[in-house]
């Protein structure tokens, strides 16, 4: 497991998520949790975000997969 730290703009480049939505899914449980680097910076661990990226690129699929098969039903 990767121990690199990356900082919010690093977050928000590898994601596409603006500051404001990571926030919001830290706080709704649904984005990995910021780790504090001191007493006003945070950073993420890498291999949670990758963690996180590879699950919503495994739904997304699974959703595509789910809506090819729909259309042939009709």
């Amino acid at each position: 497991m990767s121990n690199t730290i990356l900082r919010l703009p690093a977050v928000k480049t590898r994601t596409g998520l603006s500051r404001s939505t990571i926030y919001l899914r830290v706080a709704e449980g649904r984005f990995p949790k910021p780790v504090s680097l001191g007493a006003r910076a945070v950073g993420w661990l890498d291999a949670e975000i990758e963690e996180w990226l590879a699950g919503r690129i495994a739904q997304s699929r699974r959703l595509q997969g789910e809506r090819s098969q729909g259309l042939g039903s009709r």
